[in-house]
Parts: C-alpha cells; structure tokens; sequence
C-alpha cells in the first residue's frame, strides 16, 4: 500500500524531521535514509518501524538538526598554548629576541595545527553525560518516529478502506456472474442432448437405419451432465466469497477495537490465498461448461478476480 506521514519533534538535545513515504510491496523493505549523527540509531529505527508496519516498501528519512553551537569544534586551550610556548622558546634558542611574543602570533595558522580542534564529544570524562544526551537524542528521534508513523497509518487506513469497497463491489459482480452460470447450466445440457439427437437422426436417416435405442441417448446425455455438472464449483466460489467479506469485515472489527501499535495477522495474506482458490474454481468452471455464454461469465469473473489481487497483495 502507498501512503506517507511526517512527524517533527524538538526539544534541549535538537530537533529531528521524520518522513515515511511507501509504495506497493508484497512483503516488508525498509530504506533508511538518515545523517551521520544518528546512523547509530538506524537499528533502533528500523524495528520500531518493523513493530508496526507489515507490507509495503518503505522509505524513511530522518534529519536531526542539533541545538545552535552544540556540533562546533571545539578549542583545545591547552594544545593551543603548548604550541605557543614551543615556538618562544625555539626563538629565544635562535636568539631571536622579540621576534617571536606571544602579540604576533598568528591564532589562525595555529588553529591548523595538528590536535587544536576536537569534536564536541572527544575528550568527554563524563560517561553518564554522554549517555544522558544519547538517550535524549533517541527519545527525540523516537517521538518523530512515531508521529510520523501515526499518520503515515492513517493514510493508508483511509486507503485501504477505499480498497475494501472496490473489492466488494468485485465480490458483488462475481456473485452476480455465478447466479447467471447457475441459470444456464441446465440449458447447456438440454441443448447437448437435443444437438445429438439431431446428430443421431440425421446419420440415421442419410443411411436409411431405424432409430436407434435411446437408452443410449440417455446414457450418453448423462455422461456429458456429469462431466460438465459445475454445481460443486459455484458452491465453493460463493463459499470463499463468504469467507472473503468475513476477513475484511474481522479485520476492520480487530483493527478497531486494538491499539494502534498491536500487531495482527496481515489480511492481505488471508485474501491473496482465498484468491487463489476463487481462481482455481473459475479455471474448472471454464474448462467443463463448454458453453459460449458460460465462458464470457468465466472471462468476466477472472477480470474481476485479477482486480482484487493487485489489491490485496499490498493491503494490510
């Protein structure tokens, strides 16, 4: 199922953006796409993800902007320092005199040198700060996550419910086609007994024969009923029918008593294997009418059936 959310949270640690953006995928990939400074996360990310998507291929993009000057280098002072006492000390060894003091140095040629600039975290003897602002960081992140797959489920609850209604109204035109095919059946049999009686007389009468034993015509007649008779097929076509709205109406009853995050059977698994049967019994169904009317039933009914899988194997 397509659909997209966004979710922003922010808060002392920064600010973080999340968009979920999916489109139709019989199963469930993940893409993340996230900066540096929380690629350490990504783990975390994806199984909240996964805790409450199913199906789908999914894309989801998370910038995390920290507060003003929290990710500046920082100044060593005491390098900086160090490389200012070194280089007195090589001109009073040159005897130099003034020409070095510490007025023309240049802080800017020493702010090249090796050391004198560190990330915000090097250096840290605090180890329960650090975790402190890890876990701050991730509370952030995990917040826009989930606003962000809040909405994204809600779209694709509002779509999937449109899905719902044109899969019942292809449920209804193949009710409707299966009620036609039963009105025809007998008529097909009627008409093949009454073709090879004319058959049977015609070769009889081009030969000067009698009439033959309609017994055998009976006989005959009979074997062609058994071997079309499609009674079985249509019961288990209206079976599965049945069964169909049963899962979509469980579904949409579960999905509206339970909490947002729970996680249930995916009903598109159901449907798209339910599917599967409603198409093996229209295969039969074509296969042993042998009738043209019948067969332009069959076709409509497979058109139909066709329609609800490429739904289904992307609804949850």
């Amino acid at each position: 199922m397509t659909g997209q959310g966004r979710g922003e949270t922010s808060g002392a640690a920064g600010s973080v953006v999340t968009e979920i953006r999916s489109v139709n995928n019989r199963g469930l990939k993940i893409i993340l796409r996230t900066s540096d400074s929380v690629s350490e996360f990504e783990p975390k990310m994806e199984a909240l993800v996964r805790q409450h998507l199913h199906r789908g291929s999914v894309t989801v993009q998370v910038r995390f902007t920290p507060p003003p000057g929290a990710d500046l280098p920082r100044i060593n002072a005491d390098v900086v320092r160090s490389y200012a006492e070194q280089l007195a000390q090589v001109a009073d060894s040159l005897a130099m005199g003034d020409a070095v003091t510490s007025t023309n140095i240049d802080l800017a040629h020493l702010m090249q040198m090796p050391g004198v600039l560190e990330s915000p975290s090097a250096g840290s003897q605090n180890r329960s700060a650090d975790e402190q602002a890890l876990a701050a960081k991730w509370s952030l992140i995990q917040e826009s996550v989930e606003s962000a797959l809040d909405r994204f489920k809600q779209m694709r609850s509002d779509e999937a419910i449109a899905m719902a209604e044109s899969i019942e109204q292809d449920m209804t035109l193949i009710q409707t086609r299966c009620e036609e095919i039963a009105k025809r059946s007998p008529q097909v049999v009627a008409r093949y007994q009454e073709r090879l009686r004319e058959r049977i007389e015609n070769a009889l009468a081009d030969n000067g024969l009698s009439a033959g034993d309609p017994v055998d015509l009976i006989r005959e007649v009979q074997l062609f009923a058994d071997r079309s008779d499609i009674s079985e097929e249509l019961t288990r076509l209206g079976s599965h029918l049945g069964l169909m709205r049963g899962v979509l109406a469980g579904d949409s009853a579960e999905t509206a008593s339970s909490e947002s995050g729970s996680r249930g059977e995916a009903v598109g698994r159901k449907l798209d294997f339910i599917i599967q049967e409603l198409n093996r019994e229209t295969n039969t169904i074509g296969s042993k009418a042998g009738d043209a009317e019948i067969a332009e039933h069959v076709v409509e009914i497979k058109c139909a059936i066709e329609r609800m899988r490429e739904l289904v194997q992307n609804l949850e």
